[in-house]
């Protein structure tokens, strides 16, 4: 074959064998679906790549807890009231016993009780301090609390203008060290047993009084909060 004529040979059959080469691909492109294709490109681009964990969401917990409480106890959380619009709060096992939602929640002293037996709410009752006769009214209902119960106390607004001396000692019964202390719209927090002792690591009280300078709100100070999980009466 003469030099031109193996030329041109040569150049025929590399252009045949791209035809060749461009048509295989076209027709395995055409029997691949796209979804396999792209998850091989995928595959291929994470080799290396350290695998991204996502971690469960909290689960929640009775009364907002960080942590669940013990088999054996119960949960609460009290909070008192901060400024006009955020509402005094009693949660015990998970059920709101006081609060802005339950409709039980008032300027003043709030009060629920609970059998400490059955973890059973007895009765929840809210006594305006600022305005009317209320003090009396409050201190019957505490001393109606049958034996082996949980008095649980937040204040919102206003707990001290009208309290009286009876009331302060109904309250200092129950084992109160701050009822005293109490100041126009201070923070306050009580949790008291009726017949029985609770355990000495239970956070029973807290206070927080007004002051222009540090108040969080205009003319109240912060809101303040106990919380924990009281164990039941053995079986």
């Amino acid at each position: 074959m003469r030099p031109g004529a193996a030329g041109a040979f040569k150049a025929g059959l590399l252009v045949f064998a791209s035809l060749c080469a461009w048509y295989g691909g076209y027709l395995l492109a055409e029997l691949i679906p796209d979804t396999s294709l792209s998850s091989a490109v995928y595959n291929i681009r994470s080799i290396g790549k350290k695998p991204v964990l996502k971690a469960p969401a909290p689960k929640r917990q009775k009364c907002d807890h960080w942590t669940a409480c013990p088999p054996d106890t119960y949960a609460y959380r009290l909070l008192s009231g901060g400024g006009r619009n955020n509402f005094a709060k009693v949660c015990f096992e998970d059920e709101l016993l006081i609060g802005q939602k339950t409709g039980g929640a008032s300027r003043g002293i709030n009060i629920a009780i609970v059998n400490y037996v059955t973890g059973k709410v007895i009765a929840t009752q809210c006594f305006d301090m600022y305005e009317g006769d209320n003090s009396g009214p409050m201190t019957r209902f505490i001393q109606s609390a049958p034996p082996k119960s949980l008095l649980l106390m937040v204040t919102h607004d206003d707990g001290s203008t009208r309290l009286t001396e009876d009331a302060k000692k109904a309250i200092e019964a129950l084992g109160s060290k701050e009822i005293r202390n109490m100041r126009f719209r201070s923070s306050w927090v009580f949790l008291a047993a009726k017949g029985f002792e609770l355990p000495a690591g239970i956070q029973r009280e807290k206070i927080n009084h007004s002051n222009d300078k540090k108040n969080r709100y205009s003319g109240w100070p912060a809101e303040i909060q106990i919380e924990g999980c009281l164990p039941r009466e053995p079986s």
